[in-house]
């Protein structure tokens, strides 16, 4: 079956906040579509893309990559490593370059948050630029892509009850999760060290202890700690974290039959999640991964339905 989707067109991807509900659940059903075979009719014959990471990345970098094959895209090669960054370029000037050569569209992970404002401001800048992650800002195709995992799941988002565990302050992730959710109608609630946690949250949902949590929700979406951005990866004690924060076998023996988990990744097995639970019955981390392709190539597909 094939479902029905109507058409987006996107000049950029920065933000989930700036796509409309309307918008959010054409690029879930059009990345469905593809996942079941759907064909994609290019406006021309030949587009660019290049995809910038400065920051390490394994599922988003090559899932992007996977997409634009798939849709027959000439992905133009780039490493930060031996690229005129270590000449002391600037990522403005990067993507100027890439912009003036003929690439249509940047995707980009950057470490520093809001990395876009200037590239989309530029009067010279004319490439489509996607968010592949901004520092501890956000990452919008990861969100569609949990989004498209639990709407595959349940068939809606209205009244599920979501729980957001671990790093949440450095999470990009949960930063847009929470945003979405709770515009879709889901119940948000945050678990996780309280000194990771910000009441600036509370506007998106609820924190409460993991404990009492695991009963009640239909979504279990667990957060990798991020070291690379605390100061104090001497003292952190990965036993401690697991059977404190972490879902351990115990814990998932509680949570509702029909509930299903999920992670990001990259995951710390035995930190976050126990190691036999990554592949489990109710796990949803493999799929995960795999309709990220199918929402990249529905992104994708936005951006360039935007530029021709």
């Amino acid at each position: 079956m094939i479902i029905q989707s109507e058409i987006i067109s996107l000049k950029h991807l920065l933000t989930v906040e700036a796509l409309s509900d309307q918008e959010v659940m054409g690029l879930i059903r059009r990345g469905q579509q593809f996942k079941l075979g759907a064909p994609w009719a290019p406006q021309k014959n030949q587009y660019f893309v290049s995809n910038l990471f400065f920051e390490n990345s394994t599922r988003t970098h090559k899932s992007f990559e996977v997409a634009e094959k798939k849709l027959g895209l000439e992905t133009i090669e780039f490493d930060a490593r031996s690229s005129s960054v270590q000449k002391g370029e600037t990522l403005y000037d990067t993507v100027l370059t890439m912009s003036a050569i003929g690439v249509d569209v940047c995707v980009i992970r950057h470490g520093d948050e809001n990395y876009y404002d200037q590239l989309i401001q530029s009067k010279t800048i004319n490439c489509s630029i996607v968010n592949g992650g901004d520092g501890s800002g956000q990452h919008p195709t990861q969100c569609l892509l949990d989004l498209m995992t639990i709407y595959e799941e349940f068939g809606h988002f209205n009244d599920l009850k979501v729980a957001i565990v671990g790093d949440i302050t450095h999470s990009r992730v949960a930063k847009s999760n929470m945003q979405m959710l709770k515009r879709l109608g889901s119940e948000v609630f945050f678990s996780g060290p309280e000194e990771w946690y910000d009441k600036s949250f509370d506007v998106y949902g609820t924190y409460k202890p993991l404990d009492e949590l695991v009963d009640n929700v239909d979504v279990i979406m667990l957060l990798r700690v991020q070291h690379e951005r605390h100061d104090d990866k001497e003292s952190f004690s990965k036993q401690e974290y697991h059977e404190k924060y972490g879902l351990t076998v115990g814990r998932s023996k509680r949570l509702k039959k029909k509930a299903i988990i999920m992670h990001p990744a990259p995951v710390n097995r035995d930190v976050e999640i126990a190691d036999s639970l990554v592949e489990s019955l109710q796990s949803r981390i493999i799929e995960q991964m795999s309709n990220g392709v199918f929402v990249r190539m529905a992104i994708l597909e936005a951006i360039l339905n935007g530029i021709s």
